[in-house]
Formats: structure tokens, sequence, C-alpha cells
């Protein structure tokens, strides 16, 4: 529906206006709005910009009413994803990011998420959303991600359940070359289980997934003797604890080099392994160290990885393959602060969805138009690669240039308000959801 070729702003834009199913016109305008009004710090401000040919309240009512055919955005963004430079693979990040909603009694759905941030000795929680995103990486640390999917976490879910979820439906959208290496999934410890691997079975990706230094795996099963004795046969090989260095034997690989700052780092891997309740998929363990490492939780000495699929990153890119995991916080900053992500408050779960996808669909449209000429201020570098927030500067000159796919807006005359005899009533109230973890959590069940 959405071809490779056809690759450009305009297009984008019809795509994504076709993707809303029910009050199209007033959100193609808000995403016109929100893309060109820098200083917007609300709804009701995002009406004053020239490509908002509504009144304020048409916002408020565009979101309670909105519908998006959300499979047919994914298969818009994944038509419109960049394509990596010969030799290099594509770079998939997923995360879960929260939005606090610590004061909204009226809102439904909410669970304890985590909070950052937050000054010393308090509890990282806090009462609001989450939302899993599944972004495309820039091969160098930057807020330039390219946004696929993303999707709420409900309270009856996981984010590891919602990213493979999301990688099912995304992953096959994504066009490859021929004899190009599949895409590589970047993703942090909180997906590095039997779980997430379970479910991701089966899809053309591989992952790199962080995970605990206390795992314990094991090697292939050793071959049956020829005169078994009494009982059943083994049905894993020699142990391997992460947290047990005389169980690790010696490495299948390894790889050695020193930082530019004169800092020896080794990287070992041991192929064939599995957990013992996922017999059938076969991981590769990593182990990165870094001996300058002041050992502390932010700065550990020694990261384990596990690596499932088919083509194992070269040893020597690891190291610094994994620190492109980080463009996804840059990214959620771009969204918070200057797209306003977290700022609007919209009462029911389904409006915030809505928000969320014209949200990430301005900054697609940012990042096709990166390479557009920039409105620099005077003392910002002409050196340095431009900002989304320099990109946003100039988009409403380019939008002037651009044609809007939704027609002119109609006015209808003043609203007759609210009837005098009219019942009021008070809005429900709800309480905060607390997941509990299952007493007893089978991982072959989750599949």
């Amino acid at each position: 529906m959405f071809p490779m070729y056809y690759n450009s702003l305009p297009a984008f834009r019809d795509g994504f206006y076709l993707c809303f199913a029910r009050a199209k016109n007033a959100l193609m305008d808000t995403a016109d709005a929100l893309l060109s009004e820098p200083s917007a710090r609300s709804l009701p401000e995002l009406s004053l910009s020239p490509f908002f040919g509504r009144t304020w309240h048409s916002l408020y009512e565009a979101f309670a009413d909105a519908k998006i055919n959300r499979s047919q955005l994914q298969r818009l963004f994944a038509a419109f994803a960049p394509t990596p430079e010969p030799g290099q693979r594509l770079l998939l990040g997923v995360d879960a990011s929260s939005i606090l909603r610590p004061l909204s009694h009226t809102v439904k759905d909410r669970t304890w998420v985590h909070a950052s941030n937050l000054p010393s000795g308090l509890k990282p929680v806090g009462a609001g959303w989450q939302f899993s995103s599944l972004c495309v990486l820039p091969s160098s640390p930057s807020s330039w991600t390219y946004v696929l999917d993303n999707q709420r976490i409900q309270s009856t879910a996981t984010a590891p359940e919602v990213a493979a979820r999301q990688l099912h439906s995304v992953v096959p959208c994504l066009s490859q070359r021929e004899g190009e290496a599949r895409p590589l999934l970047l993703a942090d410890g909180g997906y590095g289980n039997v779980a997430f691997l379970l479910k991701t079975q089966g899809i053309a990706c591989d992952k790199l997934l962080r995970f605990a230094k206390n795992r314990v795996l094991y090697r292939p099963t050793p071959p049956r003797p020829q005169k078994p004795g009494r009982g059943a046969p083994r049905k894993d090989g020699a142990v391997f604890r992460c947290a047990d260095p005389t169980t690790h034997g010696t490495p299948d690989a390894v790889w050695k080099s020193e930082t530019s700052d004169a800092t020896p780092v080794e990287v070992a891997c041991w192929h064939d392994l599995h957990f013992k309740a996922a017999r059938g998929v076969s991981v590769t363990v990593v182990r990165v160290t870094r001996e300058g490492a002041t050992g502390s939780r932010r700065t550990p000495r020694v990261v384990w990885f596990v690596f499932e699929g088919e083509t194992l990153p070269p040893l020597s890119q690891l190291p610094s393959l994994y620190g492109c995991r980080y463009s996804l916080e840059h990214g959620f900053r771009v969204d918070k602060q200057d797209l306003m992500w977290e700022r609007v408050r919209l009462r029911s779960p389904e409006a915030f969805e809505s928000w969320t996808n014209v949200v990430a669909g301005v900054r697609n449209q940012l990042f096709l138009a990166k390479d557009l000429p920039l409105t620099r201020r005077p003392w910002e570098s002409k050196d340095r690669t431009g900002t989304p927030a320099q990109v946003r500067r100039g988009m409403g000159a380019i939008l002037r240039e651009l044609r809007t796919p939704s027609p002119p807006a109609q006015r209808r005359g003043n609203s007759p308000g609210r009837p005098k005899t009219a019942t009021k009533f008070r809005a429900t109230r709800y309480e905060v959801v607390c997941k509990h973890k299952k007493e007893t959590e089978n991982p072959t069940d989750l599949v």
C-alpha cells in the first residue's frame, strides 16, 4: 500500500491522514499545529496555530471521538522507515516510558509505574500509564529515532508481552534487501528473560538483550549412552552459571582491546547454551568486561548479554553497539519536553493513545525533514548535526509549501451549551491498579 520508492514527506502526510478513521480533519490539523508551533505548551495554545482552523474546543472533542487504524498506521511507519547503509544492519530498540498521572483520580487503568529523576531517597514509582515504544535507532547515539509503533501497556499485560506483539506485527512490514542481514533488536534487562525469548521465537529479527548476572543456563544435552542405566536420560548438559566463573570453561571466542582512554576491554562469548525452561531456543551468552569501570550500578565492571538469532555481530562492535539503545531515552526526552507528549491532560486512556499516535506521526515527519535547511540561532553551531527542535522551527515555512490533505474547516456557529435543567454527575473515581506477580508462573505457558 505504501511503496518504498514513494518515500517523501508529502506521501507520508497523505498516508498519515488516511490512517484516521474518525475525526481525521481535526487530528490532521492538530498534527500540523504541533509540527509548527514550538512555543505552544498546551492543547488550547495549539489551537492558535494558523494551521488549525478550528476553535480550541475542537481539540478535546477530536481526541474524545478519535479512531485510528492501528494496523494501517504500523504499515505506514514501516514503509517510510530508514534503510541501513550498505554493509550495516537495521537497529531496532524497544523500551517502556512512563506517563505520570498521580492526581488524575478520574482516569481509568492507572498502574504503579517507574518515575525517573526523583530526589534521592524517594521511591521511584508513581501512578500513571506506561507505553511501549518500538523505534529504529541511529548508528550513533542521538535523538534521531524513528517510531515504528507505540502501544499502551495495560494493567493486564507486561512490557515484554506488549513488545513481543509489536515485533510480530511490525517486523514483517519492514522491507529487507536481498543479502541484507536481519534487523537487530537492542533491549535492556527487562527483556532478557525466558518469557520474552519464547514469545519472540520465529520472528525474522536477531535480539541482543542485556540480562542479570545471576542467570543459570545449560550446555547442549550430552549423547545418550549405548547402555543406559536406570532412570530418565539427561535433558540438559553441564551447568553455566554467570556468577560462578568455575562453570564457564573456555570461551568460544574472545576479543580484547583498549578504549580511547587506554582502558582494557574484553568481550567473551559462549555458543549453544539454553535455558531449562526453553530448551528449544539456542542462545549465545556474551560477557563484556571493562577494567576501568567503577563497579557501580550505573557503570558496572562486568555486563552480561544474551543473543538469539542467526548472525552475531562482530565482538569488536558489541561494546559500542549496545550504546545505540540509549538513543531511545533521547527520543523520549524530545517527545515529552518539546512535543508535549506527557503535558497534555486527557481523561480516557483511549484518547491519550490517539494523542500518542499523533505525536509519533509528528516525530516521524521531523525525521523525514531532517535533511532540509535548518533554522539555526546565532549562537548555535553550524558544524553539528541538526536536532529535532531546530528542524521543527522551520516546519511552518515547509507546511505552507506543502498541501494539507484535510479540507478547510467549516464554521458551524456557537454551541448552545449545557441546558440549565441538565443533571450534573460527579465523575467516577478509579483506584490505581497494582500488578501482582503470579504465584506459580510457568514460562512455557506464556507462548
